[in-house]
């Protein structure tokens, strides 16, 4: 045991200087728009601006839906102009898209519609841009012992970046109401909170600048076995993707708007529950490597999304935000194991050349499912409840588990 864990901690240190740069910047990443400040003040701001649930699933339902269909292109393009040029490209006009953001309030309500969506498109059309060569480009950077370690230290990293995220998030706007004097029931002090977060997204850009350009690897892996069908296989796993992430995708959606909406917790404490869930998905994120040594990647992924969907289970049926913040703390914290888990499969399955192509339509999976959940989540919501949208998305997890399941099953006899 002292063995491996000591083995564990040189991977670590012996990470190379793009490993560290991508680390930085996915820190960036976490704190500002995926898992930290935008998480929990996003759409506290549209409510504040006088949107329902519906206008909120809508809006965040068309980025993931743009996220979506960005995916595959940017998988292909990645051939022709690398990786790395992709990520920077990306990450810049998701800066773009962020800042222009938080000039809608100068438009008229008609028009202010129309520019949250058409802004926060372009911000998730550089996100797929960029998140989509970020498996590939770790593939090429890290040495190939490496590379759960590098996922998993993502996972923590992109955790430890969301606690602080989520906690700054949930006390910024109270700040800026105090020097603004200004109520919390305005939307001013959410827009400036927002606005700071963004402007991290800079730095961001420049530490991926900063990493080398790959235009070789050597490969050393072995091709997929389900290399005499390729397509077949990347169109299982997608559909699988999709499936899996739909409990996450809800409860990352909605779930700041049950709590404010429909528990009435104030901002604060909104967003110490959601510093806690990412704070303790740490410690599990860095077990990944121990967890595939164990079980394989795939098994590890599957099993880790069959507790998303019973963590849904306590919001779902206790309407109290003990059992809410609990729920989303497991939720967390299996996802930490399932996301680098899953990706590493995702790419050991296939070979090199059709890594941009899974990396690609995975994403695309995820964008749609996510987009799914959004569009019809408001909808839900008003007819039916939370405890149905909730619901909903934990049985579609667990189909796509049983999905998994049943693969890695068969691949073994």
């Amino acid at each position: 045991m002292n063995r491996t864990v000591t083995s564990y901690l040189r991977i670590l240190r012996d990470f190379n200087h793009d490993v560290r740069l991508y680390l930085i910047t996915t820190m960036l990443i976490g704190f500002t728009v995926d898992g930290g400040v935008y998480t929990v003040l996003f759409n506290l701001y549209l409510l504040r601006l006088g949107y329902g649930p519906e206008y909120v699933g809508l809006i965040n339902g068309v980025g993931m839906m743009a996220f979506a269909l960005f995916c595959l292109p940017a998988g292909t393009l990645s051939g022709r102009w690398g990786n790395r040029r992709m990520m920077i490209a990306g990450l810049s006009l998701l800066s773009i898209g962020c800042g222009l953001l938080l000039f809608a309030e100068l438009h008229t309500v008609h028009w202010r519609d129309a520019w949250l969506l058409i802004t926060w498109c372009i911000g998730f059309i550089g996100f797929a841009v960029y998140f989509v060569n970020t498996g590939p480009f770790v593939m090429q950077v890290a040495h190939q012992e490496e590379r759960h370690h590098v996922f998993s230290v993502q996972a923590a990293v992109w955790s430890l970046a969301g606690f602080a995220g989520s906690l700054v998030g949930g006390f910024l706007p109270s700040i800026f109401a105090m020097y603004l004097g200004v109520s919390l029931d305005h939307p001013a002090p959410y827009r400036y909170s927002l606005l700071a977060a963004g402007l991290l997204l800079i730095p961001a850009v420049l530490a991926i600048v900063a990493t080398r350009e790959i235009h070789t690897q050597p490969i050393t892996e072995k091709r997929a076995k389900d290399g005499a069908s390729p397509l077949r296989l990347i169109a299982f796993l997608t559909v699988v993707r999709l499936l899996v992430v739909t409990g996450v995708g809800t409860l990352f959606i909605f779930f700041n708007v049950y709590m404010d909406a429909g528990l009435h917790i104030s901002t604060a404490h909104i967003g110490v529950l959601s510093a806690i869930g990412r704070l303790l998905s740490i410690p599990t994120a860095l077990i990944v490597p121990f967890l595939t040594i164990r079980w394989g990647s795939g098994r590890t992924a599957a099993w880790a999304s069959l507790g998303t969907a019973i963590s849904l289970l306590p919001i779902a049926f206790i309407s109290h935000w003990g059992a809410a913040g609990l729920g989303f703390i497991g939720v967390l914290a299996l996802t930490s194991i399932r996301y680098p888990a899953f990706l590493v499969y995702t790419m050991e399955v296939v070979s090199p050349a059709q890594r941009g192509t899974m990396s690609g339509a995975g994403e695309m999976a995820s964008g749609l499912s996510f987009s799914a959940m959004a569009l019809g989540g408001g909808y839900i919501i008003e007819a039916l409840g939370y405890r149905s949208l909730f619901l909903t998305g934990a049985t579609l997890t667990v189909i796509g588990t049983l999905g998994l399941l049943i693969h890695l099953h068969t691949k073994q006899r």
